[in-house]
């Protein structure tokens, strides 16, 4: 094969690229996914978690209160996240369900310091994004009143209680669970799935527009061909999630070995795209070689997670800056399949393009 031959299919490719609209579109959800990440985050992590939203939320939410007075209405009134109104507790609901108010509060005639439990009653909006966030707001004010209520009731304690050391949990657990354990992966994978989609639409396109012949006649043999299209599929990987990095990081996420991650997209886009190739070789209609690749995905895909050092495992892993040695065994290891598939692959182009010039 000869590299020039190998540069002209590239970037006949390239300029075709500009005409493939799907394509251009993916690529720019993709852009508009890494520019607007951060807020991304704050959406996607509700979806699964909406008590996740007490954090960023600084709206100071109306709330009835209704029945006697107690210390709960004191801790109330002190809080920056809510405005308080006393009100009867039929008036209360009502408001409640106009959305005049986010809650209200009912506290029985309960004496502190009664022997029966103070039962104090919530009422919110049955399945609302608004209530949830209040409910989180209000929990840490209940929990304070709760604690007020045993100092009160101290003296019925006939045992010693045992304390226990509960280290503090710690926050962000959302943030990096979406942004390193989803985000990245789905960033920079994503122009590898693309881009072995790709290699199947810019083989059998030779197919279906008659123009194989033509590309045989020339200079250009049928193996420089599919090689050519397979070095513009796999040179858009890196380009587009070393883009994507890079905008992440301006968004303020910190993301460790970049160079290394860009190189493991890089060799596990490959076997994706020589396994698309070897399909649209074998196949050479696109929408029959597209199903069975996408079948085949599939189960590559599931058999590559269930391994403990999977790919989008090991990614999560170089952007936090844990991985071990166990990414350079990965990584042999991946490159040792493409020498297969890029074997394979090799001998069955020519096989295909030696049956067209004998027929």
């Amino acid at each position: 094969m000869k590299p020039k031959h190998l540069t002209i299919i590239a970037k006949k490719e390239f300029r075709g690229l500009i005409n493939e609209r799907t394509i251009l579109l993916a690529i720019l959800l993709q852009l508009f996914i890494a520019l607007f990440s951060s807020f991304l985050m704050v959406g996607l992590t509700s979806m699964y978690d909406p008590s996740s939203l007490s954090k960023y939320s600084r709206f100071k939410y109306n709330i009835g209160y209704a029945g006697n007075d107690s210390g709960l209405y004191d801790h109330l009134r002190e809080s920056p996240d809510f405005r308080v109104y006393k009100m009867d507790l039929s008036t209360g609901v009502a408001a409640l369900e106009q959305r005049k108010l986010s809650a209200v509060v009912y506290v029985p005639g309960t004496l502190p310091d009664s022997p029966d439990p103070v039962k104090i009653t919530l009422y919110t909006i049955q399945n609302d994004l608004q209530s949830a966030i209040v409910d989180v707001k209000l929990k840490e004010i209940f929990l304070k009143y709760e604690s007020d209520l045993r100092e009160i009731r101290s003296d019925r304690i006939t045992d010693k209680p045992i304390p226990l050391a509960i280290p503090k949990a710690g926050g962000g657990g959302d943030f990096y669970e979406f942004v390193y354990g989803l985000l990245i992966p789905l960033l920079v994978f994503m122009p590898a799935i693309i881009a072995s989609a790709l290699i199947i639409d810019l083989i059998t396109e030779e197919y279906q527009h008659e123009t194989l012949e033509t590309l045989i006649s020339t200079p250009v043999t049928f193996t420089e061909m599919v090689w050519g299209k397979v070095l513009a599929c796999e040179v858009l990987v890196p380009v587009q999630a070393g883009v994507w990095i890079l905008l992440l990081m301006i968004n303020g996420i910190a993301i460790e070995n970049a160079g290394l991650i860009l190189v493991q997209v890089s060799v596990t886009s490959f076997i994706l795209i020589l396994l698309g190739a070897l399909v649209a070789l074998h196949y050479r209609e696109r929408t029959a070689a597209q199903f069975i690749f996408s079948t085949a995905l599939v189960v590559v895909m599931l058999f590559a997670l269930a391994l403990p050092d999977n790919p989008l495992n090991l990614l999560t892993r170089l952007a936090v800056g844990t991985a071990g040695m166990e990414q350079w065994i990965v990584l042999g290891t991946t490159l040792a399949i493409i020498a297969g598939l890029g074997a394979a692959m090799h001998w069955y182009a020519e096989r295909v393009g030696r049956a067209h010039q004998t027929g």
